[in-house]
């Protein structure tokens, strides 16, 4: 495809930054999705229980864990926080404007609480889960008082137990709180309850956590290491979905293409092998050699992949599309240096393997990726994606940018228009930076 010049016409960066802050935000998912349908609840029952989602599709499958979790301890569904003894908000923490929301919920919680003395009613507890807790758990427990109980992701199969203990009057503070990140927890024996039981489609996580410590990201310091569910659970739930009439599954990761899944392996060599194996490198030789290996062409990370012996995406991805051919698969959200060829290979070849891609570039600037620490230059990016368009014939692309970025200049804004012309996406999701606290950027960048 021949180079087009870039016409200096319409809005530029500045335009873009100035106006962002007037513009609602709009998660990719839904804002707020209501409990799943599980047996409600009887009127004031202490263990009637309303649960908010705020973000992504992670955040979604995390709360059909935790009605899982609840319900084998005969908590049930109430109507509306109105009704319910329990209210959790399972939070999102990628933007600043999602956790404005949250803050602003807590707020009505409050009022509701208040209300509920007032009248004599029976006691109202606020829980704050996900990924706003580990960071904010502080604020939310004891300086502000917002919030009853804190949980962490990695924590839920705690919540019975402190619900029950703050319910008691037995827990305030710290004692009401469980934010521990785990390198193993990935819920794999946790049968989600849907959302929908009657929708025909169905989340599926395969698993958790991200090592790539982007720049602007903090995900890794929410969600913590990568680990991968076992593939044989995977295909039980799979499995089950098929058989419960489900038409379309979506694998789910925070950075789902880098699934390694080592509990085979570390199966047949003894009970002292530990399945998922370190991200650490022992030396930069062999990190780069490592990286040639299961990485695309011209991607790096900040982390040496372990997958020798290991059942990785592409195999993964192969075996649940075989479990009903008649039902189709998607996946997100993936990382650009791990569409490999073998990935690329199973999508093109496998009919019910739906041909769309999600390729977050965040830039088309190289100077900003290098900023970003995204482990890619802009010529990379573009190989990839016209490799992707050989491989997959009539492969359907998005993407994720981020503008404004610590130091952006007007020509390395520029430079991502001219990525969005060139590409022509068929959905892209545009935002303008938003600083989170812990971040590389945060700290190092002005």
């Amino acid at each position: 495809m021949p180079h087009r010049r870039l016409a200096r016409v319409g809005p530029g960066l500045a335009d873009f930054i100035a106006s962002s802050g007037n513009v609602a935000s709009h998660d990719r998912f839904s804002n707020a999705a209501s409990t799943p349908d599980v047996p409600a609840a009887a009127d004031g029952s202490s263990k009637a229980v309303y649960i908010e989602t705020y973000g992504c599709q992670m955040n979604v499958n995390d709360s059909e864990i935790i009605n899982s979790v609840l319900s084998a301890q005969h908590y049930a569904r109430a109507a509306s926080a109105q009704d319910a003894a329990v209210v959790l908000l399972n939070t999102c923490a990628i933007r600043e404007n999602a956790e404005a929301r949250i803050w602003g919920r807590l707020g009505d919680l409050q009022a509701l609480k208040r209300q509920r003395r007032k009248q004599g009613g029976s006691p109202l507890v606020v829980g704050v889960l996900g990924c706003m807790t580990e960071r904010l758990k502080s604020k939310l427990l004891d300086e502000q008082r917002l919030a009853d109980l804190v949980v962490g992701p990695d924590a839920y199969r705690d919540l019975p137990r402190i619900i029950q203990a703050v319910q008691a009057g037995e827990a305030r503070g710290s004692a009401a709180m469980n934010v521990q990140l785990s390198l193993e927890e990935t819920y794999a024996d946790i049968m989600p309850v849907r959302q929908n039981s009657s929708s025909n489609s169905a989340f599926v996580s395969i698993m958790r956590g991200c090592n790539n410590m982007c720049a602007f990201c903090i995900v890794p310091f929410t969600r913590g290491r990568e680990r991968s569910r076992p593939a044989d659970s995977i295909l039980r739930e799979v499995e089950q979905l098929s058989q419960q009439g489900i038409k379309e599954i979506t694998l789910l990761g925070q950075n789902v293409n880098s699934y390694a899944d080592f509990s085979a392996a570390a199966a047949a060599a003894g009970p002292q092998q530990h399945h998922q194996q370190p991200p650490h490198s022992r030396s930069t030789t062999d990190q780069q050699h490592s990286q040639q290996l299961y990485y695309a062409p011209g991607f790096r990370s900040v982390y040496q992949p372990k997958r020798q012996g290991a059942v990785g995406f592409a195999e993964l991805l192969e075996r649940v599309a075989s479990v009903n051919p008649e039902m189709r698969v998607r996946f997100t959200s993936p990382h650009p240096k791990d569409f490999t060829d073998d990935v690329l290979g199973v999508i093109s070849s496998l009919p019910n393997v739906c041909n769309y891609l999600h390729m977050h570039a965040q830039s088309g600037s190289t100077s900003v990726l290098e900023r970003m620490k995204r482990g890619y230059s802009r010529e990379a990016y573009d190989a990839l994606v016209q490799r992707a368009r050989v491989v997959v014939p009539n492969v359907a692309l998005s993407t994720d940018i981020i503008t404004g970025f610590c130091g952006e200049t007007e020509e390395e804004h520029q430079a991502t228009v001219d990525l969005l012309r060139n590409m022509r996406y068929d959905n892209a999701f545009l935002f303008a930076y938003s600083e989170r606290e812990k971040t590389y950027a945060s700290r190092h960048y002005p």
